[in-house]
């Protein structure tokens, strides 16, 4: 039995009726690797099967403590059925990416029943003619919860379910499981009692660190946001979401962005993306008549995690230390700035930190020590309180405009049941008040975009997805024109450039002696007289 930590139970507390914090990662997978050419429905769920001890995460729900005294805990499904987590799905005739993106957003939109196991699976078929995947492809959708699994995690639960071969050699049998007996509810009320008496006491030492790391950067950065509100502008993306989900994607390759971030010296591909995505953001609000004049947009970017060093040998902890992220850095994407160049070079500069930044990320992981430390009521309390006024001041001083977060993929090509994976991207949640998302992946030389936002706010996700690409096609023109610009130089030596310069020098050699050969000859005329006969 595990205890949910502070951090991941903040998730849990922050999920209203039109916001929650699932995320789903999408796979779309070419069935013609597979043997015969053909994967049935009942192969991928004994193949799930077999995968299921590899993480508790597949076998365990949510025991809540009575009356809300403690954060709930992780106990085994007595009740675990796996048809229940792993569904079949069709698309439609003609099986279009439009009908696929509008199914998979409904999927997502769903809240997880937090009474089983917080994931779903759907094997959706019928996928026949969109992008340029062979017709058969197959999609699995995978759907959890935050608070389950970490951002930066998915990643590797993916790896969990496939493998690295077409043919990989034949699995063991499923091996038998018993759940363990959940714990009773006196013994619930009993944790939850102390830990909510001891709460103060734990949750004063951290605050107290967490103050004095971070206070001052803070302090800095809000009175900059209530003193100067203007600096970040409200778009139509801060604003109260719905429960309508929308995503869209568009695919490219690692090799074009390389070449993009090869535009500006130093810069990453990570910039690159950043300002393709600054770039989508401005000609979709220019297009609609709402782009802020004068001041960038910006992106809350979630870092990868720390992650303590494990005790030395012989050394115990009493509390395990929390997880978190190390800090949520800050990114202005150049929305303002027309010229794509000069908007990579401005999001390169934002990859260093400046002294605020750096002290809320030293500060970030005090202050995660004491979400871990205070009780659950307080921070469920904190978490909803939170949500409201980020909905409140998101139309007027919001934290950001967009979130842009980078999901780990799986670092060689998978397969499902000797299907290979070709098309892997996420979609991530939105909130009030922060109502885009976008999910970038890396898989098999293949980088693809995902923006997730809701209909009212997106009503049209086909256009801004036209609008990532129309943004990238500007970037690869301009690093076409660049790469070219360096290749010219090497056809430079050729026999035509110095003809160019001799044959004028040949032309005014010739013209001198033109005057000079009538005095050349009256001269030696005059010599030949004088001369003696």
């Amino acid at each position: 039995m595990r205890q949910l930590s502070g951090h991941d139970a903040g998730f849990l507390y922050a999920d209203t009726a039109h916001a929650n914090a699932n995320v789903s990662l999408l796979h779309i997978h070419d069935q013609s690797t597979a043997p015969g050419g053909v994967v049935r429905f009942k192969s991928i769920l004994a193949h799930i099967e077999r995968r299921l001890s590899a993480s508790p995460l597949f076998r365990q729900r949510l025991q809540r403590v009575p009356l809300g005294l403690d954060h709930p805990y992780w106990v085994d499904d007595d009740d675990f059925d796996l048809e229940y987590h792993v569904r079949h799905i069709a698309l439609p005739k003609p099986g279009d990416w439009r009908q696929f993106c509008i199914q998979v957003s409904r999927i997502h939109a769903r809240p997880l029943d937090l009474d089983r196991p917080l994931w779903e699976a759907y094997v959706i078929e019928g996928l026949d003619s969109f992008l340029d995947l062979p017709a058969g492809s197959f999609a699995l959708l995978f759907k959890t919860h935050l608070a389950a699994v970490d951002l930066h995690r998915l990643g590797a639960l993916s790896s969990l379910l496939y493998d690295t071969s077409a043919h990989p050699p034949a699995p063991p049998p499923p091996e038998p499981w018993f759940a363990d007996s959940p714990p009773g509810r006196l013994s619930l009320v009993r944790h939850g009692l102390v830990s909510t008496v001891t709460s103060p006491l734990r949750l004063a030492r951290p605050l107290l660190r967490a103050a004095t790391s971070v206070a001052p950067a803070a302090a800095a950065l809000a009175s900059e946001m209530l003193l100067r509100p203007q600096n970040l502008p409200t778009t139509r993306f801060n604003s109260v979401v719905s429960p309508h989900r929308v995503f869209e994607t568009r695919r490219f390759t690692e090799a074009e962005f390389e070449s993009i971030r090869a535009l500006v010296p130093g810069a990453s591909v990570d910039d690159a993306v950043a300002a393709v995505c600054g770039g989508a953001l401005r000609r979709y609000l220019d297009a609609q008549g709402e782009l802020p004049e004068g001041h960038s947009l910006a992106a809350i970017v979630p870092e990868p995690e720390v992650r303590p060093a494990p005790p030395p040998p012989g050394s115990a902890r009493r509390r395990a230390e929390p997880v978190v992220p190390l800090a949520w850095r800050h990114v202005r994407l150049g929305t303002d700035i027309a010229d794509a160049r000069k908007r990579l070079a401005f999001v390169h500069q934002q990859t260093v930190a400046g002294p605020d930044e750096v002290a809320l990320a030293l500060g970030s992981r005090a202050l995660a020590e004491a979400g871990e430390q205070a009780s659950a009521s307080l921070l469920a309390w904190s978490r909803r309180l939170a949500i409201r006024a980020g909905a409140r001041l998101g139309t007027r001083t919001p934290p950001a405009n967009c979130t842009l977060a980078y999901v780990p993929a799986p670092p060689q090509a998978m397969y499902l049941c000797g299907a290979r994976l070709s098309y892997f991207s996420a979609i991530l949640p939105i909130n009030d008040g922060l109502g885009l998302a976008f999910a970038v992946t890396r898989y098999d030389g293949r980088l693809v975009i995902s923006p997730t936002s809701c209909r009212e706010l997106m009503p049209d996700p086909e256009v801004f997805a036209q609008c990532v690409r129309d943004s990238f096609q500007e970037y690869l023109a301009l690093a076409q024109a660049a790469a070219r610009k360096l290749r010219a130089p090497r056809k430079a030596p050729s026999s035509s450039a110095p003809a160019k310069t001799v044959a004028p020098r040949k032309v005014r050699a010739a013209a001198q002696p033109r005057p000079a050969a009538p005095r050349a000859s009256s001269a030696g005329t005059a010599r030949r007289a004088n001369r003696p006969g």
